[in-house]
C-alpha cells in the first residue's frame, strides 16, 4: 500500500461560484486521463477502483475529493508516475494544459446503454436544469454570507494595530526561513483547505499536517490579519526558492487559510471556525492575532452588533448548505438512472485498460 496518502479539494462551491485550482493541482504531470460521457457517480467509482488497486504499487497517492457528494472522488493523482485520473463530467470544465502534458479523453458513454437512457431524456434535462439552478442559488447565498462576513471584519480592521500585525508576520517569516535561501525556483501549488458541501464544511487539515515537524495554529477574529500574513509567507517562500503548498479558503478563494512549506516540514493555518482545531502535539504552537494585534476590549465594545452579524451569517450559510443538499438529491437521482443502464463488465474493462497503462509507467 502507498506509504503516503493525501486528501485534498481541487474545486469548491464558493461565494464566487464554482471555482477550481485544477491547473495548479495537475501542473507538472505527464499524463492525465479525463473521464467523460457519464455522470460523477460512475466516474467516482471508477476513480476509486483504480486508485485503490494502483495504491498497492506506488509509495504515494493523492485523492481529490468531490465538493458535491460526500465519499465521492473528483480524481486521483500518482505523483511518482506523474499521472492522474480526473472526472470530466459537469460542471467541471477542462482547458488545454501546458505543452508536454498528454491528456487522454476516456469517453465512458460506450459503457452506457444509450438506447435505454433515451427514455429518460426529458427527465435528465430537467434534473440538470434544476441542479444548475439550485447551485447558482447556493452560490448567491454564499456570496451574501461573504458580504456579511465583511461586516464582521470591519470592527476588527478598525481596531487592528498594523505595526503589531506586521511584527507578528516578521516573527513568522524568521521562524520559517531565518536567513536561508535555496538556489532554485520555487514551486507553488494551490488548492482548497476544505469545501462547502451539502453536509456542511469539510476539511482534511489534521491528515495533511500530521507528519509536519511543527504546526502553527493561528487564532483570532475575522479581519485580524490571518490571511494577509499567509500571503506574505507565500511571497517570501517564492523569493527564497522554497516550495509552497497554498490552501485557499473554501468560501472565498481570494483568501488563504493554510500554507505548508514541505522542505521545512512546517505548516501554518487559520484555526478558527469552521475549521477550528487545538494543539495536540508538544511541537504545536498557537499564534493569537487577537491577543497580539487587536485593541483589547473590541469584542465587548461591539458585542450587540457582532451578535446580530453572526446570526445573519449563520442563517445565510445554512441556507446555502440546504440548497447544495437539494442539488445533491437531484444528482443522486441522476446517478441512479445512469447506474441502471451502465454495462459494468465494459466499465471494468476500461478500468483494466487504464491500470495496464499505469503499470507500464511504474
Amino acid at each position: 500500500m502507498a506509504k503516503k496518502e493525501r486528501h485534498i479539494f481541487a474545486a469548491g462551491n464558493t461565494a464566487r461560484g464554482y471555482k477550481t485550482f485544477y491547473d495548479s493541482v495537475l501542473e507538472g504531470l505527464d499524463r492525465v486521463y479525463i473521464l467523460s460521457g457519464v455522470v460523477e457517480g460512475i466516474t467516482s467509482d471508477l476513480i476509486e477502483t483504480i486508485g485503490k488497486e494502483m495504491s498497492r504499487k506506488t509509495n504515494e497517492i493523492e485523492w481529490i475529493h468531490s465538493p458535491f457528494m460526500k465519499g465521492q472522488y473528483d480524481g486521483v493523482i500518482f505523483p511518482e508516475w506523474k499521472a492522474a485520473i480526473v472526472d470530466g463530467s459537469y460542471p467541471r470544465i477542462w482547458r488545454p494544459s501546458a505543452p508536454g502534458v498528454t491528456e487522454i479523453n476516456v469517453n465512458l458513454q460506450t459503457s452506457v446503454g444509450v438506447d435505454h437512457l433515451a427514455r429518460y431524456k426529458e427527465q435528465i434535462a430537467a434534473w440538470y436544469e434544476e441542479i444548475f439552478r439550485k447551485s447558482e442559488e447556493a452560490y448567491a447565498a454564499y456570496g451574501e454570507a461573504l458580504r456579511i462576513h465583511d461586516e464582521w471584519e470591519a470592527p476588527y480592521i478598525a481596531h487592528l494595530d498594523r505595526e503589531k500585525a506586521n511584527r507578528v508576520t516578521e516573527e513568522v517569516l524568521t521562524l520559517f526561513f531565518g536567513e536561508e535561501n535555496l538556489e532554485k525556483k520555487s514551486k507553488v501549488r494551490r488548492m482548497y483547505l476544505g469545501a462547502a458541501t451539502p453536509d456542511g464544511p469539510v476539511d482534511h487539515i489534521m491528515k495533511l499536517t500530521d507528519q509536519m515537524q511543527k504546526r502553527y495554529f493561528i487564532k483570532g477574529r475575522p479581519g485580524s490579519g490571518k490571511s494577509t500574513m499567509l500571503k506574505k509567507l507565500v511571497t517570501e517562500a517564492e523569493k527564497r526558492g522554497f516550495d509552497a503548498e497554498v490552501y485557499h479558503c473554501g468560501l472565498d478563494p481570494h483568501s488563504l487559510d493554510m500554507v505548508i512549506i514541505p522542505e521545512k516540514g512546517l505548516a501554518i493555518f487559520d484555526s478558527t471556525a469552521p475549521h477550528e482545531y487545538f494543539p495536540s502535539k508538544e511541537t504545536d504552537e498557537v499564534i493569537d492575532m487577537y491577543e497580539r494585534a487587536i485593541e483589547q476590549g473590541t469584542d465587548e465594545a461591539y458585542e450587540a452588533e457582532l451578535t446580530d452579524i453572526k446570526a445573519r451569517y449563520r442563517q445565510k450559510m445554512q441556507e446555502a448548505t440546504a440548497l447544495l443538499a437539494a442539488a445533491k438529491e437531484l444528482r443522486e437521482q441522476l446517478n441512479n438512472v445512469y447506474a441502471e443502464v451502465t454495462d459494468q463488465p465494459r466499465l471494468k474493462a476500461v478500468a483494466q485498460a487504464i491500470m495496464s497503462r499505469l503499470d507500464r509507467m511504474a
